[in-house]
């Protein structure tokens, strides 16, 4: 009996083993891209994806360049300070968009326009996806809700 048991135990610890093996055989296959949650405007600019790769963009909305169209048709632009991007998107936008408000959405960059089928922004007034602010941060642009532009 008690050879039987200490055999059980090797032998789940075995599967496990091979389980634990074949996930991280699986992550390791994955695209690099794979992990990020978004990219901003300046790394966008710098290397284009490819027009069927499916991301995500974040950053500020570009003070004056929101247009409507007919519609639920939008345009407008997104900067991290670096570089702006160009957005169209055909929906309901969220109720808290607004130009110089934190903004990531989803969808393809095609012919030098982000395409978005998706558009979140921030929940209230001082709420920005902290992606978003480390990335504002790191380009000198980001202003505290105190209106007082923050350092690294």
């Amino acid at each position: 009996m008690r050879g039987l048991k200490k055999k059980r135990r090797v032998q789940v610890l075995a599967l496990s083993g091979v389980c634990l093996a074949a996930v991280l055989g699986l992550l390791a296959l994955l695209p690099d891209d794979s992990f990020q949650f978004f990219r901003s405007p300046s790394e966008v600019a710098a290397d284009p994806p490819r027009e069927t790769e499916l991301f995500r963009i974040g950053g500020l909305v570009e003070e004056g360049t929101i247009v409507r169209g007919t519609g639920t048709e939008v345009q407008f632009s997104v900067t991290d300070g670096g570089a702006s991007i160009p957005v169209t998107y055909t929906g309901i936008l969220p109720d808290l968009f607004a130009e110089g408000q934190g903004m990531v959405g989803q969808g393809r960059y095609v012919n030098g326009t982000f395409q978005a089928v998706e558009i979140l922004a921030k929940h209230d007034e001082s709420y920005m996806p902290k992606e978003v602010l480390d990335a504002l941060k790191e380009q000198g642009v980001y202003v505290a809700p105190d209106a007082a532009v923050a350092t690294n």
